[in-house]
């Protein structure tokens, strides 16, 4: 069985047809999703859509996109939402001026409240960092000397310096849709090589489908077609991926119970 990490199902693009979306990742293999928060003020959305789907967990984050509207978040209102059962994760939260334009103080003020709350609770943080490699590693340095936290940096497009640094202080990495990109040779050669124990699947849907369907709306179905290539890119089983890749999962995100099957 696979699990898709890393997606957003309580997104629009899913409104029409969520259950049969779901149904069909689950009648391929993927057994089981993570379903990211971005905005900790309307987390009773994303909860949601968890508490209906028993294969279905979420996290609690604010992404950087927002963090201008949730500039004065506190760890401690994260930590709130960390109770409930079907919450496994805190995020996604971190750095991002390329696809968002929220103020930097307002972004580095709302990751350490999440990195406070991830520390606290010892439930993972869903790190999202774009082009900010260098700002990115000082602030997990940082972190970690004032106390440990479980993390991972989803839909990994950092280079080998973020790499390290994460993998050194005991991080995971997320691989999605943008493994499958033909310009993406570095993070091909990084995820070829990164240690089988730290991996994690994803395909941040509805967004980064993977290749040649880049402008269409993407799928937990299509986890995968990352799985194939990443397989190939390691020299591994799609079995052996799975199992690895799940044992993970669950290594990570303690709070979900172990499926059966």
């Amino acid at each position: 069985m696979f699990i898709d990490s890393h997606l957003h199902l309580d997104f629009d693009e899913f409104s029409a047809d969520r259950a049969a979306v779901i149904e069909r990742a689950q009648a391929a293999g993927v057994g089981r999703f993570v379903s990211i928060g971005i905005r900790v003020r309307d987390f009773a959305r994303v909860l949601a859509v968890a508490e209906a789907y028993r294969d279905v967990y979420c996290t609690v984050g604010t992404l950087p996109h927002h963090a201008d509207d949730e500039h004065d978040v506190t760890a401690a209102e994260i930590v709130a939402h960390t109770h409930h059962p079907k919450v496994v994760g805190i995020g996604e939260a971190g750095l991002d001026t390329f696809f968002g334009n929220a103020s930097w103080d307002a972004q580095i003020a709302v990751f350490r409240a999440h990195i406070d709350a991830a520390r606290q609770t010892q439930m993972p943080l869903v790190i999202h960092s774009v082009r900010q490699d260098e700002a990115m590693a000082d602030m997990l340095r940082e972190g970690t000397r004032q106390g440990a936290f479980p993390f991972v940096v989803h839909a990994f497009s950092g280079g080998p310096v973020l790499a390290e640094t994460a993998l050194s202080l005991g991080g995971y990495l997320g691989f999605g849709g943008l493994l499958t990109y033909p310009d993406n040779h570095q993070m091909r050669e990084i995820a070829a090589s990164v240690p089988a124990d730290r991996i994690l699947l994803e395909t941040d849907s509805p967004s980064l489908a993977p290749a040649p369907d880049q402008d269409q709306r993407n799928e937990p179905i299509r986890l995968l077609d990352v799985a194939t290539l990443l397989a190939d890119l390691r020299k591994v089983s799609m079995a052996d991926l799975g199992t690895t890749t799940s044992a993970n999962f669950y290594r990570l995100f303690k709070k979900v119970p172990v499926a059966a099957d």
